[in-house]
Order: C-alpha cells, then sequence, then structure tokens
C-alpha cells in the first residue's frame, strides 16, 4: 500500500520511521530544512529503545503525487483543514484517512471535507523535532488508539511496524480520555510557564478543579470522563520533570498554538450546552484561563 504522513514533526516523524521498516511505499510530508536534512540523510529518531535512522520518499506538500491508501494526518489542528484540503485530489473512496492532532472534532471535520473512510483517533506519545532531520522522544509512552470502518487495515499495518495500538469499542471516548489531560495540562503549563510535573507539584488544586469542569463538558455531551480526574493526575505526576506540552511549547517560541481546540471549544460547548439545561456545573475556571491566555498570548 502507499501510505502518507503528513507532517513529519514529533508524532508524524516517529511513525514513519517505524512505517519505513515495512515493505509499504510510505511517504512523509514536511518544509523547510527539516524537510531538506530528512531528504539527503534520512529521519533521525533518538529513544528509549535507542538511536536509528529511516529512509523514505519526503517532499513538500505541493510536490504530492498519486493516490493514498492512508493518509495519517500529523499535523497541528489548525493546519488540518489545509492539509485535508491539499490531500483531496490524491484520495480514493476506500482510502483511510486519520488525524492525530489534539482535540475532539477532527474525525467530523474530516467527513466534511473529504469523500474517504475517516477514522477516529489520538495518539499517545512525549516527543519534538530536537533539530532538522531529528525526532527526540521521552520516555516508553507509545499507543495509537482509533476506530471506525476500515480499522482492521491500519492495525495491520501497525502490526507490520511493531507500533502499538488500540481498537475501543468507544472511540469517541477514547478520545476524551485525552482530551481531559491535554486540555487541562497545555493550558495550565502554557499559563504558568512551568512543566506538566511542575504544575501537578506546584497547582494542584487548579488542576483538579480544570479536570472536573472538562469532565462535566465531556458529561454533558453524554461522555462519562469523571474517572480521567485522577487518573490525570497521576499521570502527571509520574512524568519527567522535563515533560510539557506542544502547546507550551509553542506559546514559549511565539508560533501559532492550539488554545482554540484545547481550550476555546469547550468555552463554545459550554455556552452551546448550558441553554439545554445539560452543564451541570460551571466552567468558570476554563473560561478564566482562556480568556487569559488570549490576552497574554494572542
Amino acid at each position: 500500500m502507499r501510505i502518507l504522513i503528513y507532517g513529519l514533526g514529533g508524532v508524524g516523524g516517529y511513525i514513519a520511521v517505524h512505517l519505513a521498516k515495512t515493505e509499504h511505499e510510505i511517504v512523509g510530508v514536511a518544509r523547510g530544512e527539516h524537510l531538506e536534512v530528512v531528504q539527503k540523510k534520512g529521519l533521525h529518531v533518538s529513544c528509549d529503545e535507542g538511536d536509528f535512522v529511516s529512509r523514505f520518499e519526503a517532499v513538500n506538500e505541493k510536490n504530492l503525487s498519486g493516490l493514498f491508501d492512508i493518509v495519517l494526518f500529523c499535523v497541528k489542528s489548525y493546519d488540518l483543514e489545509q492539509a485535508a484540503l491539499t490531500c483531496k485530489p490524491f484520495l480514493k473512496e476506500n482510502s483511510l484517512v486519520l488525524c492525530l492532532s489534539n482535540g475532539v472534532e477532527h474525525g467530523d471535520e474530516l467527513r466534511s471535507l473529504l469523500d474517504a473512510k475517516v477514522l477516529d483517533g489520538c495518539v499517545y506519545i512525549l516527543s519534538h523535532i530536537e533539530k532538522a532531520g531529528h525526532i527526540k522522544k521521552l520516555g516508553s509512552v507509545f499507543n495509537l488508539v482509533f476506530g471506525g470502518e476500515g480499522s482492521e487495515v491500519l492495525a495491520s499495518v501497525l502490526d507490520e511496524a511493531r507500533l502499538r495500538y488500540k481498537v475501543p469499542e468507544n472511540i469517541e471516548l477514547a478520545i476524551w480520555k485525552k482530551y481531559i489531560f491535554i486540555s487541562t495540562f497545555g493550558v495550565l503549563t502554557s499559563y504558568f510557564d512551568m512543566s506538566i510535573k511542575e504544575v501537578y507539584e506546584n497547582h494542584y488544586e487548579e488542576a483538579k478543579e480544570y479536570l472536573k469542569e472538562v469532565s462535566m463538558v465531556g458529561k454533558a455531551k453524554g461522555i462519562e470522563i469523571e474517572e480521567e480526574i485522577e487518573k490525570s493526575l497521576q499521570t502527571a505526576s509520574k512524568l519527567p520533570l522535563s515533560a510539557s506540552t506542544s502547546m507550551h511549547k509553542d506559546i514559549k517560541a511565539q508560533r501559532k498554538d492550539e488554545l482554540e481546540t484545547l481550550c476555546g471549544y469547550l468555552v463554545r460547548e459550554a455556552k452551546r450546552l448550558d441553554p439545554k439545561g445539560a452543564l451541570d456545573g460551571s466552567v468558570e475556571m476554563i473560561v478564566k484561563y482562556y480568556e487569559a491566555l488570549l490576552k497574554l498570548h494572542h
């Protein structure tokens, strides 16, 4: 099969180097100096398993060609629409597409844009571009979670690449289990300019309250994630002291960030749901940090 990894950052790059070990044809989309290094020297990954380099076709999005059987979108949420429209001419009706960006809306967004089989999913990984052509993965965590028609095809490919994955019965619930964590700690690491563990140690009560409010929005949508409050806190307590969030890194570097996906979405959903009486409780803390980060960084 022909597989496209759209975005060779921390997520897409790590996945691509493993898929490149299979017999499938792998194509990766990247830009700038990162693309140039990957084209000339391959993509280097440093992780707990060791250091290794993989070579595969890497192109700028303007140079895409041919048809793809599987497309994994590994871009930031604000770039998804443009990435999907760029890929549209290169998809077949039975092509599988999956977005691994942060957020809970992306499957629906892709279904509105593409004539393809859209999977819903998310990925658990701590990784980033250390320098052009080099991906640094922190810790041993990796799990690709997805669901929908065609999941067995992607699962077979991931088996070949020896990449860990899970196909849960309720993919919407699974996505929200990740979202409650990344929303809370994406926002709080960015606001306090601290790592995840530092937020846990210094702003425990704020983190717990924020998690509760995310849980309330989920519940109003029929998604029960209350038990994730304590699980998220436990996860935060066990992470390496240096581990932060992609939104925190983007804000520190004065790049475009995912505030709207990780926080603005909750504010809008709370407003939409509250008139119906579905939201049992306030989301004052979510609104507080959303407005504060808008003022500070936008």
